[in-house]
């Protein structure tokens, strides 16, 4: 039965569609029915979402609160987005993106070294930046105030009197030699080269202040890959990383 019913297929005669009448074919392909149901079903579509939207619109309360609400500001009459605070500066980005964890540790233990040894030939005697320390004196009367003279309390020269450090007292000076330098060219060489360490020595501990933010960065995008819930408890900011909550989970 299946090769007589193929026998007389063979035999049928091909049945074509429609094709554009001669007196209209400046108007192109003649449209068939499946060209139809698609330019149809595209009609129909997008006729649902505007009335979708139509009724969106009618039933939306006024005074429904949505974020753009607190993103946005009026500037001239017309709404701006706020600009989001910088997470992570493009130098960030670049070293997490290339390096890992281990080596940003290591260079950051290396400038921590580099400061503390800097610091110990330095001694931070007269640095811009640091603090100026208090000597207060105290006297008996109002009287000794308005004679004091600190370089006679101090026993040394007046000259000497705003050191912070290498202040001899006048025996010192009577009886020592001079050590040194004591040309005046000499000695500002020697402050231009003191001025040059400290500023070295800040670059340096901005620059280990910057390797511990990026490692605290790092470690915090490798502890988010555990699976464990955890909760954002503060952002993260160009200075600090995000910090997180995760639950507490007891380990067999």
């Amino acid at each position: 039965m299946s090769s007589f019913r193929k026998a007389l297929k063979s035999r049928q005669r091909n049945h074509h569609e429609r094709s554009q009448p001669g007196f209209r074919k400046n108007l192109g392909l003649l449209e068939k029915k499946k060209d139809y149901k698609l330019r149809a079903d595209d009609y129909h579509k997008k006729q649902n979402t505007l009335a979708a939207l139509r009724k969106k619109a009618l039933d939306k309360n006024p005074d429904e609160f949505y974020f753009k609400m607190i993103s946005s500001k009026l500037e001239d009459g017309v709404h701006m987005m706020k600009k989001a605070e910088v997470e992570v500066t493009e130098e960030q980005k670049k070293v997490m993106r290339t390096q890992d964890i281990k080596y940003v540790e290591m260079k950051r233990v290396a400038e921590a070294k580099k400061i503390e040894r800097m610091k110990g030939a330095l001694h931070l005697l007269d640095a811009e930046s640091k603090q100026k320390n208090k000597h207060t004196f105290f006297v008996n009367s109002k009287k000794e105030v308005k004679t004091f003279d600190l370089a006679s309390h101090l026993n040394t020269a007046p000259e000497l009197v705003d050191r912070v450090y290498n202040r001899p007292t006048l025996h010192t000076l009577e009886t020592k030699s001079i050590q040194g330098a004591v040309d005046t060219p000499t000695q500002e060489k020697m402050a231009r080269q003191r001025k040059h360490q400290y500023k070295m020595l800040s670059q340096r501990v901005d620059r280990e202040k910057k390797l511990f933010v990026i490692s605290q960065k790092i470690q915090t995008r490798k502890d988010l890959q555990d699976k464990t819930k955890k909760v954002k408890v503060k952002k993260e900011t160009e200075n600090s990383a995000a910090i997180y909550k995760f639950e507490a989970k007891r380990k067999r």
